[in-house]
């Protein structure tokens, strides 16, 4: 997401989810399904990163690409139930978060319409998240998330999340 926000800034343009959305298919069509990917490992390599944690791939390629350039490479799938993720989303409060800025203009270049298991009231916002994980499941994130090797259920708090996502770091990264 970073990336793509620092692209969409590079280019005079709002970070909401539909620039980014556009932002990343372009990206990728033009610079090949890896480029973000790329692009992260450039700026972790010129920062002299040592261990780099990338969350959001959205494509098998961007982890083949993240294997082929890194010493060790660890793919870990974090689950987290959709409803739970749509209430972290709209309490993040991030321009790009799903339903934040849909004006008319946005929601009539919707090319179908997302029916959403979120339930109202938040129906707006589930079908925005929604047609973002079509889009980024066109991009491969699906073959990534079998891909994986590992799994991360995050279902609790964020303290419980972060508690175990650092457990699973030192447990990866211990010599």
């Amino acid at each position: 997401g970073d990336v793509i926000r620092q692209e969409a800034a590079r280019q005079g343009l709002e970070p909401t989810d539909v620039n980014l959305g556009r932002i990343g298919c372009a990206l990728r069509e033009a610079e090949g399904p890896e480029a973000v990917a790329r692009r992260i490992f450039q700026e972790a390599r010129a920062r002299g990163e040592e261990t780099v944690v990338v969350d959001g791939l959205r494509s098998r390629e961007e982890a083949d690409y993240f294997a082929s350039q890194a010493e060790e490479f660890y793919l870990v799938e974090v689950c987290a139930p959709a409803e739970e993720r749509l209430r972290w989303l709209r309490a993040r409060g991030r321009p790009d978060d799903p339903g934040s800025g849909l004006c008319e203009a946005d929601k009539q270049d919707q090319d179908e319409k997302i029916i959403s298991s979120c339930g109202e009231p938040d129906g707006q916002a589930a079908a925005a998240l929604e047609q973002r994980e079509c889009r980024e499941m066109g991009w491969g994130m699906c073959q990534a998330m079998e891909a994986a090797s590992l799994k991360l259920v995050n279902d609790g708090s964020l303290e419980e999340f972060r508690e175990n996502a650092r457990k699973l770091l030192d447990i990866l990264t211990k010599d």
